[in-house]
C-alpha cells in the first residue's frame, strides 16, 4: 500500500507515480468543476470600492479558478512540488503545507506520499479552510488531513517535519515577520528535510521589472481577465502582497540556516526554490 521514498527508487516506480499524479490532478479538476462551476469575477464590477485584498468567502468560492488563471504553469508547478516532496518525505514524519488555501497541494501530495507521513495544512483564513475541508471530504484520501487556523504573524509551532510546502504565501507575510517565520520553519524541520517555496518576485532592475509585469498581465489577458479586473486586483494587492527579489529570498534562507537552496522553477516574476536543512 505504501510508496517507497528512498532516493534510489526505480525509474519504473517513479514513472508510475508521475502518471498517477497527472491522472489524479485531472480527476480533481473535473470533480471541482462539477461541484462548483464558479468563475472568478471578484474584480469584474466597475467602480466598486477597492479595499485591501482578503481571502474571504467571496474569494474562497472562486479561488481554484482564480489561482489557475493567475499563476503561470500552475499545474506544472504543483507537479514539480509533488515530485520534490517525494524525494524528501520520510515515513513517520510530518508534512506541513503553510498557506494551504483550498488544499489543492495537499490533495495532490496525498496520492504521491507514503500514508505514514502525517499531513497538516495551516492557513490564516477560515473561509479558505472551510473550502479545503469540503474538498477533502469529497476525496478518497490515504490519510486524515489536519487543518489549522494559524496567524503566522503570531507564531507557528512545527515539529518532526521532513517536508514543508509554502506556495505563494511568504509574499503575504509582512516583511518585518518573515525572518521569524522562516526560523520557525527551519526549527521544525528534521535534518535533510526540505522547504519548497514558491513566490512572486520583484526585480532590482526597473526595466526587467516593467517587462516581466507587462508579460504577466498579458498572461492574465490570455486567461480571460479584463483590463478592469487586472487594474482593480492590482490596486487591492498593492499593500498586501509585497514581493522580495530572488536574492533577498535566497539570503533569507541562508541566514536562518538552510545549508543549500536551488531554483527549481522560474517564469518571469514567479519562482520556485527548494531549500534543504
Amino acid at each position: 500500500m505504501g510508496i517507497q521514498h528512498d532516493q534510489h527508487t526505480s525509474g519504473n516506480a517513479r514513472l508510475r507515480r508521475t502518471a498517477s499524479l497527472g491522472e489524479m490532478m485531472a480527476e480533481s479538476r473535473v470533480r471541482l468543476q462539477l461541484r462548483t462551476e464558479l468563475r472568478d469575477q471578484v474584480f469584474a464590477e466597475r467602480d466598486q470600492p477597492i479595499g485591501d485584498f482578503a481571502f474571504n468567502a467571496k474569494v474562497a468560492d472562486v479561488f481554484d479558478d482564480m489561482v489557475s488563471r493567475s499563476v503561470p504553469y500552475y499545474q506544472e508547478m504543483q507537479r514539480m512540488v509533488c515530485e520534490l516532496a517525494q524525494d524528501f518525505a520520510r515515513p513517520g514524519t510530518n508534512l506541513y503545507d503553510i498557506g494551504c488555501s483550498t488544499a489543492t497541494t495537499l490533495l495532490a501530495l496525498d496520492r504521491m506520499i507514503c500514508p505514514t507521513v502525517n499531513f497538516i495544512g495551516v492557513d490564516n483564513a477560515p473561509d479558505m479552510l472551510e473550502k479545503a475541508a469540503q474538498k477533502i471530504a469529497h476525496t478518497d484520501t490515504q490519510r486524515p488531513i489536519e487543518l489549522k487556523v494559524v496567524d503566522l504573524h503570531q507564531g507557528l509551532h512545527m515539529e518532526n517535519a521532513s517536508v514543508v510546502t509554502m506556495l505563494l504565501t511568504l509574499q503575504f507575510i509582512r516583511p518585518l515577520f518573515r525572518e521569524r517565520v522562516m526560523k520557525m520553519i527551519f526549527s521544525g524541520l528534521n535534518d535533510q528535510g526540505c522547504l519548497l517555496l514558491v513566490e512572486k518576485l520583484t526585480s532590482e532592475d526597473t526595466v526587467f521589472n516593467r517587462l516581466f509585469i507587462q508579460h504577466y498581465y498579458d498572461f492574465k489577458r490570455r486567461n480571460g481577465y479584463s483590463e478592469i479586473e487586472i487594474s482593480q486586483k492590482r490596486e487591492a494587492l498593492e499593500n498586501v502582497l509585497i514581493p522580495y527579489r530572488l536574492e533577498e529570498n535566497m539570503q533569507l534562507l541562508k541566514e536562518v540556516g538552510f545549508r543549500s537552496a536551488e531554483v527549481f522553477f522560474r517564469w518571469y516574476n514567479f519562482c520556485g526554490i527548494v531549500a534543504v536543512k
